[in-house]
């Protein structure tokens, strides 16, 4: 396995949309096991292929107490049950050290491929549901700022700009 680079926003490299899986293979499979650990290492609860920078249509998800139920979605394809919004503050690894509210339809039906290429639906809730819609949003090239104000989001920017400045 091999921790991966985590991209952060400002990079153009995030508003890519992923290409579906043509076919689950040993290749898919590798970039799960290096994505689940580049996401166990940054103390992330997901992480969507887009932010290592593979633009395949891959997510990873742990929400587990004790981070040991990884889920892996492949293709993921999202209808809404419910359009009632549920609010949470969202993290995300692509931008680090903000947390902003933002509201998702409550009710979701996930339809996806395993690790193995074998398809399931499931019909998730609370911060699971939550993370799912905010990593499908990665494949298609959206971050959770996209949801707030422009002046917040351009302080972000502004922020993460200066950090990778003062990095380099």
């Amino acid at each position: 396995m091999a921790m991966l680079e985590i991209l952060e926003f400002p990079d153009p490299r995030l508003r890519t949309k992923a290409e579906p899986v043509v076919l689950v293979d040993n290749a898919i499979r590798k970039t799960v096991e290096d994505m689940l650990e580049t996401m166990y290492e940054a103390n992330g609860i997901g992480l969507a292929a887009t932010q290592v920078n593979v633009h395949k249509r891959i997510i990873v998800i742990d929400v587990s107490e004790e981070r040991s139920e990884p889920m892996v979605f492949i293709n993921p394809n999202i209808t809404v049950l419910d359009e009632e919004p549920d609010s949470y503050d969202e993290g995300c690894l692509s931008v680090p050290g903000f947390y902003e509210t933002v509201e998702r339809p409550k009710g979701i039906r996930v339809e996806a491929l395993d690790k193995d290429g074998q398809s399931f639906v499931i019909e998730p809730e609370g911060l699971l549901a939550v993370c799912l819609q905010h990593e499908v949003d990665h494949l298609n090239g959206k971050l959770f700022v996209d949801y707030i104000s422009p002046m917040k989001r351009n302080r972000i920017r502004k922020k993460l700009e200066k950090q990778h400045r003062a990095q380099a």
